[in-house]
């Protein structure tokens, strides 16, 4: 039967610091990632693709805050509510629909 504590590849294992469990140095080179089509001296655009649930969540919440703000001061009668509190629901799903429509049309035609 083996004993796993005894074992030599116990001994070289790294830890947090590059220091090997058995005290000497670990000498390692640094790796980069690129991503592919990119040279090491571009600036990468910043952009990325939207995403549509968060976009949407968002939008709605910020609409349901606005209402929230406007009952809350009395701008808006509480008879208005029911027909009120759609509305940020409804708009968001556009948002939404359009990001999806208009993301796959721009991914589709380069």
């Amino acid at each position: 039967m083996s004993d796993a504590t005894n074992d030599a590849s116990n001994d070289r294992t790294d830890d947090e610091a590059g220091t090997t469990m058995d005290g000497t140095e670990s000498t390692g080179t640094t790796t980069y990632d690129t991503t592919p089509g990119t040279t090491p001296g571009e600036v990468p655009s910043g952009r990325h693709p939207v995403n549509v649930g968060h976009l949407v969540m968002g939008l709605a919440f910020a609409g349901l805050v606005v209402i929230w703000a406007l009952i809350e001061g009395d701008v808006i009668a509480h008879r208005d509510i029911r027909w009120l509190l759609p509305i940020p629901w409804v708009l968001a799903g556009t948002a939404g629909l359009l990001a999806v429509t208009l993301g796959n049309r721009r991914r589709r035609n380069p």
